[in-house]
């Protein structure tokens, strides 16, 4: 239960699921559709494609209210229908995903601002739902080598910039991210709730331009 998108074609609810929190292997992860099943579980449906929650800002409101659509709304609904279900059956865990642009921005005046109000609806989640046994815990992911960043057409001289602005100067992948999340997910953070995971190879301590 993790990073929530809209597709751009109407209010569909999509979520990129790993779905190893249920049990299955990583090579099992995909984009899914949240549905409760008739015994009352939580599952998910393939679906096609997926949406980028990074819009640029624009000067209208109407960009400014996708930014939110996207980014803070949907994850609002995906707890809204997910967190009854959850009660029932005794408690668990939701990892919602913010960014390190939240913390230290570098433009991007909405999408920062929409990836803050992550890391605060998170805080105010695990406060709300503690009682319910339900931890609430964020990740703010650094810059990550993904399939849809090779698709975008990043080049070689740009990962390496990307590469040497952390203090480990390592290539951070989608992989960093989800050991972040299984790790928040598992019975090893049962005593953490209301937290933001910083998954960044030391960006936001001491980098330069990312």
């Amino acid at each position: 239960i993790t990073d929530i998108m809209w597709l751009g074609t109407g209010d569909v609810l999509e979520i990129w699921v790993p779905l190893w929190a249920h049990g299955l292997r990583f090579k099992d992860c995909h984009p899914g559709n949240f549905v409760v099943r008739p015994d009352g579980r939580l599952t998910m449906i393939d679906v096609e494609q997926m949406r980028k929650g990074a819009v640029e800002l624009l000067e209208t409101p109407e960009r400014w209210d996708a930014v939110m659509r996207i980014n803070v709304n949907s994850m609002f609904l995906m707890a809204k229908y997910a967190i009854p279900v959850m009660r029932t059956r005794g408690g668990g865990a939701i990892v919602n995903v913010s960014s390190i642009s939240a913390l230290r921005p570098r433009g991007l005046t909405a999408y920062s601002t929409s990836k803050g109000a992550v890391i605060a609806l998170t805080r105010a989640m695990a406060v709300d739902h503690a009682a319910d046994g339900i931890r609430v815990n964020c990740v703010a992911p650094g810059p990550v080598y993904t399939p849809m960043v090779a698709g975008d057409g990043m080049s070689e001289a740009r990962r390496q910039q990307r590469r040497l602005a952390a203090p480990l100067q390592v290539e951070g992948t989608g992989w960093d991210i989800g050991n972040a999340v299984l790790f928040l997910v598992s019975s090893m953070s049962r005593y953490i709730t209301g937290q933001t995971l910083v998954v960044d190879g030391g960006v936001t301590i001491a980098s330069a331009n990312r």
